[in-house]
């Protein structure tokens, strides 16, 4: 039998929920391009329950020790003495979540000589050394489109805060203020602005959709360029590269998967090509941007605010200068993790474990890295 170790974030600090602020979730037949939900063959957790932190276990554990595996559940992910590395040895499935990553480095994978599966609980498999996965024969699996349109919506309600100075003008409020002047001279309309997207996979594509009704004119670039139905459909136009469409955009966001040709993409020199006082979004990967230029950027006014929840290293330390610059909305990683989207991240995990079990084929489209080369989404979306 085998041993799943599994990490989740830490409980709220008020304890696990005894309830809920609604009861239940819409049901959703399946995903906009037709993908089908997640179909297990049963589920043991009652959607709209908190199945991400540690006392959740992804609603897991009843059907794997009735197979008769080991469920270790843990937050503590970091440091050589972490319950993480403890239990990695001898594990032969490891999960975890974007929102609080095990950081599957080459140097662990080496020290796992059991390990034949890392899945991801949402989307984003950048955690895992991939080409140390293809090396080692490990499958790489995640639950593509779980969370895809959580993360939209996210990014939507991000650049509404930011251009109408939603945030501070709140928290005058909660001051006691009322202080219109103060809240309004860095507020506008989105109406009438250019935005524009890196990437224009499900979450890209999605934004672009909800956008849309605003009145903005839509950019986007991508490797794999959108039909031109979508892009008649939509209005959109297509820029060859992130850095031919920039300096048009009066709001960015990012949605690409973090690789080699993404890393670090937003340096202080394509920063300095945007508009001044344009906006940028990043709920991808904290990585994909320069952290100090974009501090340095916002002080200097090139970007009148910066949006997102993707940091690194997840959790940021308390020292993190993305807490205190100013202009911000950031938010830990938790676009991705609404109660609706964990009952499919929950699901689809399961899905994938009964699979891997049962040596029946993972669907192609969770699988990033399967018998030793990028497969399914992996070689859509990334790059070793």
């Amino acid at each position: 039998m085998a041993k799943v170790l599994c990490v989740l974030y830490d409980d709220p600090v008020d304890g696990y929920p005894t309830d809920y602020a609604r009861d239940g979730l819409p049901v959703l037949e399946r995903y906009p391009d037709g993908q089908t939900l997640p179909t297990p063959t049963a589920t043991d957790f009652t959607p709209g329950a908190l199945l991400g932190s540690v006392s959740g276990e992804l609603g897991l554990r009843a059907f794997l020790e009735a197979q008769g595996h080991e469920l270790v559940v843990t937050s503590d992910k970091d440091g050589t003495d972490s319950e993480f590395d403890r239990h990695l040895a001898d594990a032969e499935v490891v999960i975890s979540q974007p929102f609080w990553p095990a950081y599957l480095t080459a140097e662990r994978i080496a020290k796992a000589p059991n390990l034949k599966l890392a899945l991801t609980a949402g989307i984003g498999s950048d955690h895992v050394d991939l080409e140390a996965a293809i090396s080692n024969g490990i499958t790489v699996a995640e639950v593509t489109y779980c969370n895809s349109i959580s993360v939209a919506e996210h990014v939507v309600m991000m650049i509404l805060s930011l251009v109408r100075n939603y945030l501070p003008s709140h928290e005058w409020v909660r001051r006691g203020g009322w202080n219109i002047a103060d809240c309004v001279s860095r507020s506008y309309d989105l109406e009438g602005m250019d935005v524009g997207t890196v990437a224009a996979g499900r979450i890209g594509l999605a934004v672009l959709r909800r956008l849309a009704p605003f009145d903005v004119r839509l950019h986007y670039t991508d490797r794999h360029r959108l039909p031109a139905e979508v892009e008649r459909e939509l209005g959109l136009t297509f820029h060859a590269s992130t850095e031919d469409m920039v300096p048009h955009c009066d709001v960015v966001t990012i949605n690409a998967p973090l690789h080699p040709e993404t890393m670090n993409l937003f340096d202080e020199r394509l920063l300095a090509t945007m508009r001044r006082g344009a906006y940028l979004i990043n709920t991808a990967r904290g990585l994909i941007v320069d952290r100090d230029a974009v501090v340095r950027a916002l002080e200097s006014g090139r970007l009148a605010g910066y949006a997102g929840d993707v940091w690194y290293p997840q959790p940021a330390p308390p020292d993190h200068p993305w807490r205190a610059m100013p202009h911000h909305g950031m938010t830990p990683h938790i676009s991705g993790s609404t109660l609706s989207a964990q009952a499919r991240y929950a699901a689809g995990t399961r899905e994938i474990l009964e699979a891997h079990f049962a040596g029946t084929p993972i669907r192609d489209e969770y699988l990033i890295v399967d018998a030793g080369k990028l497969a399914g989404t992996g070689a859509h979306s990334y790059s070793t």
